[in-house]
């Protein structure tokens, strides 16, 4: 049976001033984030901007991770897009391509459906595919909620194995938790400041973006809890939430891709309409980096 666990970064997509792909600054994130000790990668999620990716980019970003990750790690692909038949043509292009161990969904954006009808999406793209299947929370950015009693509904389809939570509440987290089996379904934390937290009740891992950047931070969040240091695991959670704060410091996911340069991967550009970092939120970015002892690190 399928366990979503460990830590993934929730990779950025390098794109150049035009929007296209940096092929080769992908695979310097993939490498860095592999060799820093990372459990499995997420790409097309909303950090990697799927909102502003071409059908044939989507395919080759996949293509280019499966590549060059070369089975070093479990891969999860989002397949989040606006409409149901969206995002079952998107798992069945990961599908296709292979090499996927599972498929995350964001709830709808710009839509607003109820709980009846996002009940009957997830089923939707369940049913269309084989692949694991992880439904992503994130109303603070979508205005859809994933109410604990739908989770707890659609953690009864099979292939339904997990939810990724970015709603920063951490009651309704530890509802999911409670109101699911978890023999058979995981919980991940989706806001990076709460990872601790998370595993202290009960979920096995979270998709974080902060570990583009501090990818071994982040990780050994999870691996310290994992052996039982929980002193270590909370004081490492201290240490990356000045990173995770700062990432608000501009129109996401501008932040990351800023983070990533100064670590010493240039990643590019976001989509337009983000701007660059202010030299203010610059200013501080990197001194956390320094902090952290992070900056300019990547060989």
């Amino acid at each position: 049976m399928f366990e979503a666990k460990g830590v993934l970064p929730a990779l950025v997509t390098p794109l150049d001033k035009n929007g296209n792909i940096m092929e080769d600054s992908l695979k310097k994130v993939i490498d860095y984030t592999i060799q820093e000790g990372v459990h499995g990668l997420f790409v097309l999620g909303s950090s990697g901007e799927i909102y502003g990716l071409t059908k044939e980019q989507k395919r080759r970003v996949l293509e280019i991770t499966v590549e060059h990750t070369a089975g070093r790690v479990p891969i999860y692909c989002g397949a989040s897009e606006i409409t149901t038949r969206d995002c079952i043509e998107t798992a069945q292009m990961a599908k296709y391509v292979g090499g996927v161990a599972a498929l995350s969904v964001l709830t709808p954006y710009f839509m607003t459906p109820n709980q009846q009808e996002l009940t009957a999406h997830f089923a939707a793209i369940a049913k269309s595919t084989d692949l694991p299947v992880i439904l992503y929370g994130n109303e603070g950015r979508t205005q859809v909620k994933i109410d604990v009693n739908t989770c707890a509904e659609l953690s009864k389809i099979d292939n339904i194995v997990g939810i990724k939570d970015s709603s920063g509440d951490m009651t309704k987290m530890i509802e999911y938790l409670r109101v699911t089996d978890r023999d058979s379904f995981s919980v991940l934390a989706g806001r990076d400041t709460l990872i601790y937290a998370g595993l202290c009740h009960g979920a096995t891992g979270a998709i974080a973006s902060t570990a583009n950047i501090a990818p071994r931070l982040v990780a050994d969040i999870y691996n310290a809890f994992v052996e039982k240091d929980y002193k270590k695991s909370l004081e490492l959670q201290f240490k990356l939430s000045p990173l995770r704060l700062a990432v608000d410091k501009a129109t996401f996911p501008v932040v990351l891709k800023e983070g990533l340069r100064m670590v010493g991967i240039d990643v590019g550009y976001a989509f337009a309409p983000s701007a660059e970092m202010s030299p203010e939120s610059k200013l501080i970015l990197e001194n956390v980096l320094k902090d952290l002892e992070l900056y300019n690190s990547f060989n």
